[in-house]
């Protein structure tokens, strides 16, 4: 089995590190100063649960890797539609792309038989059919990470927590693909527990995501003093029910409540979410797929949502006047 995966930084590094060890044979595709530590001394992981290091293919240029069986994702939604140059050598018949984005993916309504909104294009994170023209939907198989990992330095990544990347497919059912998939992972000690219902799993995970994410970025605060603010933990609770109510109506079923969900992102402790992480970094934030998709099946499905519309509105704007502050050149 051929894996490569696209844009090895924190997750796809790890990824790509952990299959390596398995037996699998991968290919990081990456670039600058990443790309030469990792060229040179291999990927070097830091874990709790135990150091390793692993040494697969590294380069650049794809076209050196050809056709793979499995393309991981490790960029941000956002990048999709730009990457077509980048992931069209890795392609074959059967290739599969398996992406390891935050909030809801691209392919969201594709395959749901029966549904009332089955092929319905979601404008936030396919704007126009934009990514959908590079990232074919019948190649998809979905992925929700629940893992957080850091580059602590070029070539080292420090493994924080989690190793579960929950798969499946957009159709539901165990498919081959799939099954192959996680066992590769689990030889690579990762859980990849195969979902039916995967749909359900990213509605758990964007729970948090669509909460926390923006109102980090937008207090500088992390995930426990998010927590332990009493008004902000009130406004977590608001677009976390605000979020369940636009899944269930959307079809999907996420068996978790509010309560347990902010218990479960305040144990994570002062951790700054990814978001943060990408404003202190002067980089644009992935906010289509984590809240401005989820205004957009507000819409969809009728689901009144205007605590989630003005953190949506700020964390736009927040954006938008960051971006313009950073200096040119």
């Amino acid at each position: 089995m051929r894996v490569a995966v696209l844009g090895a930084g924190a997750i796809g590094a790890y990824v790509g590190a952990a299959l390596h060890r398995g037996g699998t044979e991968v290919h990081l595709v990456a670039r600058g100063a990443h790309l030469a530590a990792m060229a040179a001394d291999g990927v070097r992981v830091r874990s709790p649960r135990g150091d390793f290091a692993a040494r697969p293919h590294v380069t650049s240029d794809p076209r050196e890797i050809g056709p793979v069986d499995y393309v991981f994702l490790g960029l941000k939604a956002h990048s999709y539609p730009d990457c077509g140059a980048l992931l069209e050598p890795l392609l074959g018949p059967g290739t599969a792309l398996v992406a390891a984005q935050n909030g809801i993916p691209w392919w969201y309504f594709h395959g749901l038989a029966g549904h009332p909104l089955e092929g319905q294009r979601v404008e936030a994170v396919d704007p126009g059919g934009a990514t959908s023209r590079v990232l074919a939907v019948e190649r998809a198989v979905g992925c929700v990470v629940y893992c957080s990992t850091v580059i602590e330095e070029p070539g080292v990544i420090r493994h924080l927590e989690g190793t579960r990347f929950s798969l499946g497919e957009p159709s539901g059912g165990t498919s081959a693909r799939c099954r192959k998939l996680a066992d590769a992972m689990i030889a690579g000690g990762l859980k990849a527990p195969v979902e039916p219902r995967l749909r359900d799993d990213i509605w758990v995970k964007l729970m948090g995501n669509v909460a926390f994410n923006p109102l980090s970025a937008l207090t500088r605060a992390t995930m426990a003093q998010m927590c332990e603010h009493g008004e902000t933990r009130a406004l977590v609770a608001e677009m976390m029910t605000e979020t369940l109510a636009i899944a269930r109506a959307a079809g999907a079923d996420p068996q978790v409540s509010v309560e347990k969900r902010i218990d479960g992102a305040w144990r994570v402790g002062h951790h700054k979410t990814s978001m943060l992480q990408d404003l202190e970094a002067g980089k644009p934030l992935e906010i289509d797929a984590i809240i401005g998709a989820v205004v957009e099946l507000a819409d969809l499905t009728g689901v009144p949502a205007p605590a989630l519309r003005h953190v949506r509105a700020a964390i736009g704007l927040l954006d938008r006047t960051a971006t313009a502050a950073i200096p040119v050149g």
